[in-house]
Formats: structure tokens, sequence, C-alpha cells
């Protein structure tokens, strides 16, 4: 009994801790605030989507702040696979490990999506959706890190996500269709190439159903920022919150899209067989 209740007045003194800091925090934001902003907030929403004045050097180039994001996050994605296959993948075990269990289940998933959207065509789909989910996920969680750089006018920027720019999501979804397209031309030949010719919409909605995505949770996250009241604690948990539910809910929206679309382009087309022939059959059985 005692140990219970040295147990609960711990607990009770964690939360009231916890507790008595937010309001604090709540109560120093509400006096002190962040400062008049010297622009306004359509100015500011203007500049967080399109980085007109903050733009990054690369090479002599002024290129927007996604730009630098995309190469690290794909850098981190290939030395973490080559570190996976040249020193994980040989020691893996028949009975797994804690790594190695969540690496299979990973597979797994993108394996199983491919296979029960596209049955009859599914090698190169499960590592396509694999790469590019991994890669909208982990690029969108990437602006978690909040890396600073300086811009070319010497104001500090925040890397964002890399498919926050306008450009990287395009380039996602018309990747997606190119994979679609080329999939049915390959596999159905003539038949496949009408299918995919006639969802020549899709890259489009894909493209902007990435860049909106993000783009909704940033406008959010810069107009909650801008409020001078909630400047100091609610960004933190808007933030975040928005950050993982976009890398998750995208993440699985655009695979789900390219492998239901590329098992219909590569079905393989079933002849019926004529009525003639079909009463032939009938009369000789």
């Amino acid at each position: 009994m005692k140990t219970v209740k040295r147990s609960l007045s711990k607990k009770y003194i964690v939360l009231g801790v916890i507790g008595v800091l937010l309001i604090a925090i709540l109560v120093a934001a509400l006096l002190i605030g962040q400062g008049a902003r010297s622009g306004s907030v359509s100015e500011e929403l203007t500049d967080a989507v399109m980085h007109e004045e903050k733009r990054i050097s690369l090479f002599g180039w002024e290129v927007h702040p996604a730009a630098i994001s995309a190469m690290i996050v794909t850098a981190i994605l290939l030395i973490f696979a080559v570190c996976v296959r040249v020193f994980a993948l040989p020691r893996f075990k028949e009975v797994p490990g804690k790594f190695q269990l969540l690496i299979e289940k990973l597979v797994g998933f993108f394996d199983d999506m491919a296979r029960s959207n596209s049955p009859h065509s599914n090698g190169f789909l499960g590592c396509y959706i694999f790469a590019a989910g991994c890669y909208i996920c982990v690029g969108t969680l990437f602006e978690l890190a909040g890396i600073q750089i300086s811009s070319t006018n010497g104001y500090p920027v925040s890397l964002p996500a890399p498919l926050s720019d306008i450009n990287g999501a395009i380039a996602m979804g018309c990747m997606s269709y190119l994979v679609i397209f080329f999939g049915g031309v390959i596999k159905s030949g003539a038949r496949g190439l009408g299918l995919a010719l006639k969802e020549f919409s899709l890259p489009i909605s894909m493209s902007f159903r990435l860049f909106g995505a993000l783009l909704s949770g940033l406008l959010v996250t810069e107009l909650v920022y801008y409020t001078v009241s909630l400047s100091i604690v609610l960004p933190v948990i808007v933030g975040v919150l928005f950050t993982l539910l976009h890398a998750l809910i995208q993440t699985y929206v655009l695979v789900v899209l390219t492998a239901t679309y590329f098992g219909e382009v590569t079905e393989p087309h079933i002849k019926k067989p004529k009525a003639k022939r079909a009463k032939k059959a009938r009369a000789a059985a």
C-alpha cells in the first residue's frame, strides 16, 4: 500500500509541475508576446510559400530552400539504404531482432499493397512505392529538424519539407504517372497505353494533392506564429501534429493511388469468345 501511495504521489507531483510550467508559459506568451511583425499577414504567408526574398544560393543559382531539403533527404535515404545493405542485411537471422523486424514489416507493408492492387505485375511497383513512400514520409518529417541556414539576403531560413515547393510536388506526381504509363505500355501494349492516356489528369491531381496538403499545414502554422498571443507554445503543438498527420496520410494516399492505377493499366485483357463460337461449342457439347 505504501508503494502504491508513493507512486501515486509522484505522478501527481509530476503532473502538477507540468501544469505549472504550461500555465507559466501561457502567461508569458500573453504578457510578453512576439513583437510587431514588419509586414502584413498576407506578405508573411506569401514569403513562407514562395520564398521570393529568402532564397538560397546553390552553385551561383538562387533556389527555393526546399531544393536543399530535397538533396539532404535524398542523401540521408541513400546512405541509410547502403548501410542497411552492407552492414545489417548480412546479419539478418531467421529469428528477427527489433531492427530486422522493423525493416521486414516496412517492406512487407508496401509489398502486400503492390500485390493486392496489382496481382499480375508487382515487382517494380513494390520497389517504387516503397521508395516514394519513404521519400514522402521522411521528407515531410524533415522539417521538424528545424535546420537553419542563411539566405542570400542574410535572413535565417528554416529548411522546409521538399514537397512544400510546387516543383517538388509536380516532380513526384509526374514520376508516379510515368511509372503507371510505362507499366501499362510494357505489360499491356496498346490497351495499356490507351488506359494510361485516359488518366491524363492524374499527374496534376497527384501533384496538387501533395502540395496542397503540405501547404495547408504550413499556412496554419504561419498564422499561429503571426498571432502574438499564441506565438510561443501553440506553434510547436500545431506544427508537430500537422507534420505527423501529413507525413502518414500523404504517403498512404499517393502509394495507394499509384498502386491502384498501375494495377488497372497492367491488368491482362481476357478475350471473350464470340457468340457464334460459343453456340458451336454448346451444340458440340
